[in-house]
């Protein structure tokens, strides 16, 4: 086939230079604008020097109608708020798009509204878009016009948690999770709390009340289990760990009357049949739990669960990059499948070795 022209708009912020680490390594694409504002005139490789000779591409600071005309994919990496003024310019003129920023993951408005504060001026697209959980939403994302590639946080707990909801397996109102990530997920910027000295050897949680992935996270539980949407309100809180990638959800919940025979035993064989056929997610054996080393650099995410009997309480656990699975390379799986590619097209290879 001939070559899909792809552009990403905010292509030197991690989540952008990802997705070229990504694309690179793609025997189906070309790569045609990577677009910055704050680098405008240089090289991609001039931001990044590990790319020289491999990633010349200039930095453009064009209007999405210029990205749009000549490419039959774009990826926005841009904040919330942005995103919903530039994806329908791109869709008008032509193009299809896979977004990043949370403008368009919700069915909901008044929940996007209250969680991000922001009036959306193209309401209409939320019933439009597909949220780009591949293993989810796989038959949407083959004619979608729009998809909306999911938060790293919503990810890592929602791969852990579908196979349970999904059979109603567990106690709706007893979500509780607890979230780390890498500080790549916190973006590419000079804020001092994010510099070297604030942040090695620390450990610490933030935004424990009001994050805005608690909304995303219920809204997806919801449907997974037959709602409506606003039926499911998980707890959520999230870590910022001193590393620099990856991201590790803990989540407890208790489990449902139609699972009294529950046991870490059946936590592992759900795990194992639900995922059977699932190329990128890994279910690890007997008592094994994920590990962020495990699943750096890839599109992996490692999942597996136990059953404590002296609380009764499930306690499920889920490991992948918040660069890759949580964000770029996730964004990769679902153009392959928008595309009708192996969703593993130019993904197996990336991983960080050792």
């Amino acid at each position: 086939m001939d070559s899909i022209k792809v552009s990403i708009i905010g292509s030197t912020g991690y989540v952008g230079a990802e997705l070229v680490h990504g694309f690179l390594c793609h025997p189906n694409v070309k790569l045609v604008h990577l677009t910055s504002q704050s680098f405008a005139g240089q090289l991609f490789s001039d931001v990044y020097p590990v790319y020289r000779g491999i990633c010349d591409l200039p930095l453009e600071d064009i209007s999405p109608e210029e990205v749009a005309k000549d490419s039959d994919l774009v990826i926005t990496a841009l904040p919330h708020g942005v995103s919903s003024k530039t994806v329908p310019v791109l869709l008008e003129n032509g193009a299809r798009v896979i977004d990043h920023s949370g403008d368009f993951r919700y069915k909901i408005l008044a929940t996007y509204e209250k969680s991000y504060k922001l009036d959306h001026p193209h309401p209409e697209l939320l019933k439009e878009a597909v949220y780009g959980l591949p293993e989810i939403y796989r038959e949407q994302l083959k004619d979608a016009r729009l998809v909306a590639n999911p938060g790293c946080y919503p990810t890592c707990s929602l791969t852990a948690l579908a196979p349970f909801l999904k059979a109603g397996l567990i106690d709706k109102d007893s979500i509780i999770i607890d979230a780390v990530s890498g500080v790549t997920g916190a973006g590419r910027k000079s804020d001092l709390a994010y510099a070297y000295c604030e942040l090695d050897e620390a450990f610490k949680p933030y935004g424990a009340v009001g994050h805005r992935h608690t909304t995303e996270i219920s809204e997806q539980c919801s449907f997974l289990s037959g709602g409506d949407g606003t039926d499911i309100k998980v707890t959520f809180t999230p870590h910022l760990a001193p590393f620099r990638r990856g991201m590790l959800a803990t989540i407890y919940c208790r489990p449902a009357a139609s699972f009294a025979d529950v046991s870490s035993d059946k936590i592992n064989n759900i795990y194992s049949e639900y995922y059977k056929d699932e190329h990128f997610v890994r279910v690890l054996k007997n008592k094994e739990l994920p590990d962020v080393k495990a699943v750096n650099g890839s599109n992996y995410i490692d999942v597996n669960g136990v059953y404590d009997p002296e609380t009764g309480i499930i306690k499920l656990f889920s490991a992948q990059d918040n660069l890759g699975k949580g964000a770029a390379l996730q964004a990769i799986q679902a153009f392959n499948a928008m595309f009708s590619l192996p969703e593993d097209t130019g993904l197996n290879t990336i991983i960080r070795g050792v």
